[in-house]
């Protein structure tokens, strides 16, 4: 294997793992700054107040996308083993 086919490689998987931990990410960002912005708001200061909604959040988009990032997985898995038979 060259250079060329591993940094192809390596972009491939990097793109998979952005494009998939995504939206969980984003969630648990959008949440993160509504729960800061209503704890600034009420001045409740409380660590479960900024811990729980996130969980329940990010849980919630991984069980309503799941089947959409195994999808994605699934592709990236397939292409990896069609581009290494090439080799």
């Amino acid at each position: 294997m060259d250079k060329d086919a591993a940094s192809f490689l390596l972009s491939e998987m990097m793109s998979t793992a952005f494009l998939v931990c995504g939206p969980v990410l984003l969630v648990a960002l959008v949440v993160g700054l509504a729960v800061s912005i209503i704890q600034v708001v009420t001045q409740i200061q409380e660590m479960t107040l900024t811990f729980v909604p996130k969980m329940f959040a990010v849980a919630l988009i991984i069980m309503l996308m799941s089947g959409w990032m195994l999808g994605v997985l699934t592709e990236f898995t397939i292409s990896l083993f069609e581009y290494a038979s090439s080799l």
